[in-house]
């Protein structure tokens, strides 16, 4: 582990940069950019399309260590390069970035009401190459759809499952247990899912570290304590589905929870923008979500 991408992550000021969106949402995210599926053929061609956007948005000037503190990556950005640099490498060694990596291989079936994540069977190989690439944690989402306490354990007791073998590999895991926020049940399944990230952590060695990424809570400062645990480096948010004003507007009212957004970041963005229009675009972006992570 880095130990200065260690202390950075814990103590300072900025956000995550979720630039992670895989084979499923990335015709969706190239689309909300202006690129249709016209642009591209095949899987390939789709993902090159989709790293010069990352690309594009990474080299932004705005998007360094002034605001963000890490970027999560998809596996397939970890492979590719920015200037003749791996990409965690480049917003590294460059823009003084820490690189993250998801690495689940999507969501199973619905079943007690949660999505747990879908079998990795070649995870470690998989991380052995995050090592080499100079990764310095992961992440990995299931959601969570109605405030069913089985279901709600079960995907708990997943995340940590996993998060023990990243550990083990020398790596940070980011725990993403997301609750849907359009579920009538939001309030009560956060309740649920409190009582078990509780349970978990308390099970972790004093060397074991994680971070938690969590949909914004409906009760305010409601995982206030888990920022206390010296066991967690950070609690993150997600945006969820919010647009960005909303989810910005809710991360102000928690203390201490910081943005880990995706589609809210990306939000305004387009392919069809002058250089000076798209950084103009994203360096509003980042100066709100940067804002909003300060309280």
């Amino acid at each position: 582990m880095n130990k200065v991408q260690f202390n950075r992550v814990q103590k300072d000021n900025g956000f995550i940069a979720a630039l992670d969106q895989s084979g499923g949402s990335t015709p969706k995210a190239l689309a909300a950019y202006g690129v249709s599926k016209e642009a591209y053929s095949n899987d390939d061609e789709m993902y090159v399309r989709v790293h010069e956007m990352r690309t594009r948005i990474i080299k932004a000037p705005a998007f360094n260590k002034d605001k963000i503190l890490g970027a999560i990556l998809f596996e397939n950005t970890m492979d590719k390069k920015i200037d003749g640099k791996f990409t965690a490498d480049f917003l590294w060694d460059v823009k003084g970035v820490v690189p993250f990596l998801k690495i689940d291989k999507g969501l199973d079936a619905l079943a007690d009401g949660v999505q747990l994540m879908k079998p990795m069977p070649k995870l470690d190989a998989l991380l052995k190459r995050a090592n080499e690439r100079n990764i310095f944690g992961t992440k990995m989402r299931s959601v969570i759809k109605a405030a069913n306490k089985i279901g709600i354990a079960k995907i708990v007791e997943q995340q940590f499952e996993v998060g023990k073998q990243i550990i083990a590999a020398g790596l940070v895991p980011i725990i993403e247990p997301e609750v849907d926020i359009h579920i009538s049940d939001k309030a009560e399944a956060e309740v649920m899912l409190h009582a078990e990230l509780k349970k978990q952590i308390v099970r972790l060695d004093s060397d074991e570290k994680i971070m938690l990424k969590l949909t914004i809570p409906s009760v305010v400062d409601f995982y206030c304590d888990f920022m206390e645990n010296p066991r967690v480096v950070r609690v993150v948010a997600l945006s969820g589905g919010y647009t960005r004003e909303l989810a910005n507007d809710l991360l102000t009212r928690n203390k201490g929870l910081i943005a880990s957004f995706s589609r809210a970041l990306a939000e305004g963005l387009s392919f069809g923008q002058s250089d000076k229009e798209f950084n103009k675009t994203i360096e509003k972006s980042i100066g709100d979500i940067y804002k909003a992570s300060l309280t």
